[in-house]
């Protein structure tokens, strides 16, 4: 996390004659595909009935710390939490998995604006930070798998004012994360069906709403 503290602090230090800063907060739904952990569920724990699509639904949380170098080019320090949840019940009892991600992405824009508007173009690379707590049937309690990543995002962003410096945001990302194999003590989390270890690496598409003020 050292690189993106200090690429902020650079951000909030730099002046210029464009100089502009504007924050971001709102909240988005992902359309996500994770194959190797669609397939780990369905194959275990999803009843016939209950089988998971390729592709499924979560929410995610999001900001941003944007710094504009001059009027078309934007760089900006997104802050994503992606979280999901999967519970099934069975003859053996019930199983359960929620896991979230931390996206943290440098990104950069191409800007275009006018009275009371702008539109936004760009893309960016960063970590990513999985952290997943699963608990089978008949087990007393859950336990955690963590693993480390990158990923990378493409992204179209507007804003329309509202009043002052506030601006109404809607946005689409595209996304594709190399979330890594999470593992617990050394220990992976291991598909028994194909006795294979489980990756958490997904392609999203988001669509977000939230508001965007300027300073």
């Amino acid at each position: 996390m050292k690189p993106l503290k200090t690429i902020l602090l650079l951000l909030l230090c730099t002046g210029g004659a464009f100089a502009q800063y504007s924050v971001r907060a709102g909240m988005g739904i992902s359309f996500l595909d994770a194959p190797s952990l669609i397939d780990y569920i369905n194959e275990n724990y999803a009843p016939a009935n209950q089988q998971l699509a390729s592709f499924s639904s979560a929410i995610n949380f999001n900001g941003e710390f944007d710094y504009s170098i001059n009027k078309t080019y934007q760089v900006g320090i997104d802050f994503n939490y992606f979280l999901n949840s999967y519970n099934f019940s069975s003859i053996n009892g019930i199983y359960k998995m929620d896991y979230n991600i931390l996206m943290p992405t440098l990104v950069n824009y191409y800007v275009i604006s006018g009275n009371g508007y702008s539109f936004k173009f760009g893309g960016g690379i960063g970590p990513r930070f999985v952290s997943v707590n699963e608990q089978l049937p008949a087990t007393p309690s859950a336990t955690n798998y963590k693993s480390t990543g990158f990923g990378f995002l493409a992204r179209a962003d507007g804003n329309t004012l509202l009043s002052g410096n506030l601006f109404a945001n809607i946005g689409v990302d595209f996304k594709y994360d190399i979330n890594g194999k999470p593992a617990s003590a050394g220990k992976y989390l291991v598909n028994p069906a194909t006795n294979q270890n489980v990756n958490f690496n997904m392609f999203s598409v988001v669509v977000r709403l939230g508001v965007t003020y300027t300073f």
